[in-house]
Formats: C-alpha cells, sequence, structure tokens
C-alpha cells in the first residue's frame, strides 16, 4: 500500500512538473536582429518586461494565465529587421486570460522600441539602448537606466523614468510622474505633465533649458534659479526662466497636484 502510494506520489509530481513547464513555454523564440532593428511588443491583458542581457541575439518569451488561457494565442507578425509581437484574443471573447512578455536584448545594442504596450498591464524597460515608446493604459510605466529619445505614457498609472540619459517625455492622465535624468543629450524639447497627479522631476546641475512649471492646484518647488510667481489670491503657480543658453524647451505641469525641478 505504501509503494503504491508513493508511485502516485510521484507520478503527481511529474505531472505538476510537466504542467509547470509547459505554461513557462507557451511562447520562445530567439531573434537574430541587428543595430538599428525594430521591436514592437503588444498585450492586452498583461505585463511587458524588457531587460538588456550580455548576449547576442534578442530572447522573447510568454507566459499565458487564466481560466481562459487556452484561447488567447501569441501572434508573431516579424520579419525582416523587425520583431513584431502581440496577443491575440477571439473576436467578442470577455476572456479571463493575460500574456506575460519578457524580452531579453543584447546590452549596448541600439534598437528602436516603436510600441511598447499594454492595455492592461504594467511596462518595465531596463538597461537598454535606442528610441523608447513605452505605454499602458492601465498600468504602471517603469523605465530604468536607459540611454536615447523616450516616451512614456499612462492613461490611468503611475510612470516613473530613473536614470536615463538622452531625450525624455512623459505623462500621465492619473497617475504621479518622476523622472530623474542622469544627463541630458541632444536639443529635443521636453515634457512632464499629469491631469492628476504629482510630477517630480530630477536634472543635472548644469540643465541648459527654457523652463516653464506650472500647476493649478498643489505646491510649487524648484532649487534651479527661476522665477516663481505665486500670487496671493487662487491656487495657481508657475516658474519659468532660461538655464543656460535655452538649448530645449522644458515644460513641467499638473492640473491636480505638486510640480517640482530639483538638482539630482
Amino acid at each position: 500500500m505504501k509503494r503504491a502510494y508513493s508511485r502516485l506520489i510521484a507520478v503527481c509530481a511529474v505531472l505538476l512538473m510537466t504542467a509547470m513547464a509547459g505554461a513557462a513555454q507557451d511562447f520562445s523564440k530567439k531573434y537574430e536582429l541587428g543595430a538599428g532593428g525594430h521591436i514592437n511588443i503588444h498585450s492586452v491583458s498583461g505585463d511587458v518586461t524588457i531587460t538588456g542581457y550580455n548576449g547576442s541575439t534578442v530572447v522573447v518569451t510568454a507566459v499565458k494565465t487564466g481560466r481562459d488561457r487556452d484561447r488567447v494565442e501569441v501572434e508573431d507578425l516579424s520579419s525582416g529587421d523587425r520583431i513584431d509581437l502581440r496577443s491575440r484574443y477571439p473576436e467578442r471573447c470577455n476572456c479571463d486570460a493575460s500574456v506575460n512578455f519578457t524580452v531579453q536584448v543584447p546590452r549596448g545594442v541600439k534598437y528602436s522600441f516603436d510600441k511598447i504596450s499594454s492595455a492592461s498591464g504594467d511596462i518595465k524597460i531596463s538597461g537598454v539602448t535606442g528610441d523608447i515608446n513605452g505605454r499602458s493604459a492601465s498600468g504602471d510605466v517603469t523605465i530604468e537606466e536607459v540611454e536615447g529619445s523616450i516616451s512614456a505614457s499612462s492613461a490611468s498609472g503611475d510612470v516613473r523614468v530613473n536614470r536615463a540619459v538622452g531625450t525624455v517625455n512623459a505623462r500621465s492622465a492619473s497617475g504621479d510622474v518622476e523622472v530623474d535624468l542622469a544627463g541630458i543629450n541632444g536639443a529635443g524639447s521636453m515634457e512632464f505633465t499629469s491631469a492628476s497627479g504629482n510630477v517630480r522631476v530630477k536634472a543635472p546641475a548644469d540643465l541648459d533649458a527654457e523652463v516653464e512649471m506650472s500647476c493649478t492646484s498643489g505646491d510649487l518647488k524648484t532649487d534651479f534659479a527661476l522665477s516663481v510667481n505665486e500670487p496671493e489670491h487662487g491656487s495657481h503657480r508657475s516658474a519659468h526662466g532660461r538655464l543656460g543658453s535655452g538649448a530645449r524647451y522644458l515644460k513641467i505641469r499638473s492640473s491636480s497636484g505638486s510640480v517640482s525641478l530639483m538638482r539630482n
């Protein structure tokens, strides 16, 4: 009896491990993508995580979760110098299913991340180089230790860009925006805004920009040499001024929240 019970436990363990392995390999593929190649990843429901690693190929894995996971597919439209992946659901399907994408790209190789997006999930990008466009309709967007032209946005979530080098634009319709600029390249304009949330920006002490800050309802704080306007009546606050030669335009605004521009 004990031997039969042990065999049953062993069989169950094998079945469980097989199921787990299958779930972890819903989609897995390596791509030979040279510098300047394009990467597009879209998840209807699920997170998208992109990280730099010490390898030579772009490695993409996707894991499906939820009761209706078998009804959802990973659609690969990649060709030439473009990786294009998305989650595909049946028409008029109120499916309980999500697809989480994980992407590893060779560290230091410049790519164009044309559209990294999720309708309902978080976007996380770190340790990569290139032009980045990260969007979430309902989730947080976090971009860290990247270099290039960066655009990050969320309709309903927080947006964080940390230790970035390049030109950055970040916005949220309903959430906080936090940006830490380790360095600024190029002369492109930068804008950091939130309709309903705080906007906090850190920039190098030698920031070279024409700056405009404003908030309708909240505090305004800066340690740069800007002219601050705080009226005795009303809640609208603003600040403006030219730093250095004013090589670029920098706008920081919140409709309902506080704004700050501080030296890092």
